[in-house]
């Protein structure tokens, strides 16, 4: 098959893919949705406004605005419904960009969206006012100016519109790769992070950090970061090594994210060997070639992350493609 009939196969696939997911309704598990206002919302405890907004980004979501009062008016009820304790939260309007002219993350005038200031507001208070809140509690919905970097809890939306789907790692993020021989799907970061952040970024994606149990799995991990375009990165991090899902932070021996013991080959670790309990570098990773190693768990690098796949896909199933033209590569041979 060349390769201009498999790129039409995989647009077909995935379109009816995405609309069929769309007719489910489903987003991630995580997520309530509102049929009055056909989206998904997702509150979260509380970040400062700039976190909240790449919280938001990293969930494939938009941080959350009134779009106009209908939506306001289904929020609030959702909202006390919901969350009865909270008083107020960030939502995605600021006026960082140019001052006194309040935006949506989304770049719309809030003239456009909604505008139910409080009595008095904006007033940018000591001249530290720059991000929203919306007040939940009372009322009809006030938005009142505040301080950016205060910590409150904020709300993702998703649009059922918007939604798009991976059919084969049965999850919303298309830059995962599946393997059928392991029978999981992979996403190789290219922004350098400490272990708990690789964790963490993992996590908000509804996986893991990557995991070798056998060689098979290590050559497949080897070549999909091979085969990932790497861009330039400024500071200092890491370069060759991406962190991996296991450790021995506690001094409690080699275990995996899921707290099993790690039981692989000898031969899989670089040297031959495994570190020892006592070392101080307590972080799992693999080199280039996939060898494991321990790193320094404050050690910026590159890491992979996966997602166990629960229907099993075989090279025979042609529902879909499973060489797809992602970026990240990742073919099995």
């Amino acid at each position: 098959m060349n390769p201009t009939t498999l790129l039409i196969l995989f647009i077909v696939n995935f379109a009816a893919d995405s609309y069929g997911q769309q007719s489910k309704k489903f987003f991630r598990s995580d997520y309530t949705y509102i049929e009055e206002v056909q989206s998904f919302y997702k509150f979260h405890d509380p970040q400062t406004w700039a976190d909240a907004k790449r919280i938001c980004a990293q969930e494939l979501a938009t941080f959350w605005y009134p779009e106009n009062d209908n939506e306001a008016k289904v929020f609030l009820e959702f909202a006390n419904k919901t969350k009865p304790n909270i008083d107020y939260m960030f939502v995605g309007m600021s006026d960082l960009l140019v001052e006194g002219v309040f935006e949506t993350v989304e770049g719309k005038s809030i003239s456009e969206v909604y505008q139910n200031w409080l009595a008095g507001d904006p007033d940018n208070f000591e001249g530290t006012q720059n991000c929203v809140n919306f007040y939940i509690k009372e009322g009809p919905g006030y938005i009142a100016d505040d301080e950016c970097d205060k910590k409150l809890s904020f709300n993702c939306k998703k649009t059922l519109q918007s939604l798009e789907w991976n059919e084969q790692c049965d999850m919303p993020y298309l830059d995962y790769t599946y393997s059928y021989k392991n029978g999981k799907c992979y996403k190789v970061h290219t922004t350098p992070l400490k272990w708990n952040e690789a964790n963490a970024v993992c996590r908000l994606e509804q996986s893991s950090l990557a995991k070798v149990n056998n060689r098979q799995e290590a050559y497949y991990l080897a070549k999909l970061t091979e085969s990932t375009p790497t861009p330039k990165v400024k500071g200092k991090y890491q370069r060759g090594i991406y962190h991996m899902g296991f450790y021995n932070r506690f001094n409690e021996g080699w275990q995996t994210i899921g707290g099993k013991p790690m039981v692989v080959d000898l031969n899989l670790w670089w040297g031959n060997y495994q570190p020892e309990e006592e070392n101080l570098e307590q972080c799992g990773g693999m080199f280039f070639n996939g060898r494991l190693v321990n790193i320094d768990c404050d050690m910026r690098s590159f890491f992979v992350c996966e997602r166990e796949v629960k229907k099993v896909i075989t090279p025979d199933d042609t529902a879909q493609p499973l060489i797809i033209p992602f970026v990240g590569g990742g073919v099995d041979t």
